[in-house]
């Protein structure tokens, strides 16, 4: 990663009209074209572009690729928000979300499966609320799955883990500091089981070999019987997970 600030990207919005996604113009004094491409896991067009670039210069740019950007967007799955009787995926089994309403003594949501094998997940309280509700408790649910992962893998080990903490980026599922900080995307609780626990080993197995290397992987495949597996679902599949609780 470079250090020098003159190097780091700088970000300024683009209004164009008749794509109806947030376009990112992101200037960096290492790039020497424009250049384009379409994030699948934001649903969003990035030109970036020299640093001496005109915000005009990109536009147009832009627009001589329309189509093709066009073609990209259509390939990219619309985002599922958390609403009422939309379905979303928890721990790899859809779910369908029934928001209802106000009920006295009721769990703020409350996950079951009935006898023919569908799932819900019923979220009480006032309906504009409900969403948030929902968000929240997913993010609790990973945390308590991750934190009974680490713990064990951790133990295996014989590492120390100070915190784990949750984001929602989009470049990767867990990162790993050498003083034992631990963090990792809320959405992993989204995906099956053995994925989330494959990545919650990936981090731990860092607090001893903080690269990619032979034994680092050695250490991974001992504690993760499906790591191969684990592995091809997120390269595969794992973009999938940042279309739910995102904006139409």
């Amino acid at each position: 990663m470079a250090s020098n600030n003159k190097k780091r990207a700088r970000t300024a919005a683009l209004q164009v009209q008749g794509i109806g996604v947030p376009v990112e113009v992101r200037r960096h004094a290492g790039a020497r074209r424009l250049t384009l491409r379409v994030s699948k896991t934001r649903r969003a067009v990035v030109v970036t572009v020299p640093s001496g670039c005109r915000i005009e210069e990109a536009g147009g740019f832009l627009k001589t690729n329309i189509e093709w950007v066009r073609e990209r967007l259509g390939s990219v799955p619309e985002p599922v928000p958390l609403a009422d009787g939309a379905t979303i995926p928890l721990r790899g089994h859809p779910h369908a979300i029934s928001f209802t309403g106000p009920v006295r003594g009721a769990a703020v949501v409350r996950a079951w499966a009935s006898t023919d094998g569908s799932a819900r997940l019923d979220v009480a309280g006032r309906p504009e609320h409900a969403s948030r509700r929902l968000k929240d408790w997913l993010v609790a649910e990973a945390l308590k799955d991750l934190n009974e992962r680490v713990r064990w893998h951790a133990a295996s080990l014989g590492v120390r883990v100070r915190r784990i903490c949750l984001r929602d980026q989009t470049t990767r599922w867990g990162s790993c500091s050498a003083n034992g900080f631990l963090s990792f995307s809320w959405r992993l609780v989204l995906a099956p089981p053995h994925v989330l626990d494959y990545v919650a080993a990936h981090e731990v197995a860092h607090l001893l070999e903080m690269n990619h290397g032979p034994r680092f992987w050695k250490l991974v495949a001992g504690a993760v019987p499906r790591l191969d597996e684990a592995k091809h679902w997120l390269r595969h599949k794992g973009t999938d997970l940042h279309r739910y609780a995102g904006e139409r």
